[in-house]
């Protein structure tokens, strides 16, 4: 459980197998480390110079012998407080890369073009990254969307992470879903999400998958097949706009 976990956070099975002798065993010169460890002497002093760039352990130095000691186990939480600054400088870097790139993609998109423009997304990391670009919206997104459904497909994602960003972005929603347990409790916070829930009956109503209507996209999502599917069209969105606003008048009397 313990080289598993190490494992999980990044070290190497050789690295975790090192850093657990070295707790094990206390201050020892690399021969014995080694030897514990079964992994030969050449390999455990990189090892142990990785582990020291970390963090991790130091040493000491008795007449013409190093001996190598793990530090406070303690110090894990550190070195992962280290890499999460160093992930999130890295992403931010990233970023304004790409933001100042962008304008050099879209001069090469054709401005001409009237063809529908379609973008496949698969598995639950697609999943997000089909949500993401709702969160570019510039009006409210029109949704018929299964609140039970959504956060089985995605779970953790609404509505600690989407939600979230949507309300920084002030970006507003209306849904009209199928009356469910989690759907009412989603309910409750509509006005601190910036959201507007119509619920409809469950029993002649209830579906799985998602549309999403914004700007000139649509959105389909399927939670149980972990895919999904946005159209950039004008003409496509426009029709989807028009049959919504339907839908929300009759899902009023539905409602009641």
């Amino acid at each position: 459980m313990i080289l598993e976990t190490l494992r999980k956070i990044g070290f190497t099975e050789k690295e975790a197998k090192v850093y657990i002798q070295l707790i094990r065993l206390g201050p020892q010169p690399v021969s014995t480390i080694a030897a514990k460890a079964e992994i030969n002497r050449t390999t455990t002093y990189d090892i142990i110079s990785t582990l020291t760039k970390k963090g991790l352990i130091s040493s000491i130095k008795k007449g013409s012998i190093t001996y190598f000691k793990a530090l406070d186990p303690k110090e894990l939480l550190n070195y992962l407080e280290r890499e999460k600054s160093e992930e999130i400088r890295k992403i931010e870097k990233q970023q304004k890369e790409i933001t100042a790139l962008l304008p050099a993609l879209i001069s090469l998109e054709n401005p001409e073009s009237t063809k529908p423009k379609v973008t496949f997304y698969e598995s639950e990391k697609g999943l997000r990254q089909a949500y993401e670009d709702t969160l570019t919206s510039s009006e409210t997104i029109l949704a018929y969307a299964n609140v039970e459904e959504m956060h089985k497909g995605l779970p953790n994602f609404f509505p600690d992470y989407y939600q979230r960003r949507g309300v920084e972005k002030k970006i507003h929603i209306k849904a009209i879903c199928p009356d469910n347990k989690i759907s009412r409790e989603r309910h409750k916070y509509d006005k601190k999400e910036n959201r507007e829930i119509m619920l409809i009956p469950a029993k002649e109503y209830d579906f799985s998958p998602e549309i999403n209507i914004y700007d000139d996209k649509v959105l389909y999502a399927s939670w149980r097949e972990k895919m999904a599917i946005i159209i950039k069209s004008k003409e496509i969105a426009d029709f989807h706009k028009k049959m919504y606003k339907l839908a929300w008048e009759s899902a009023k009397h539905k409602a009641k």
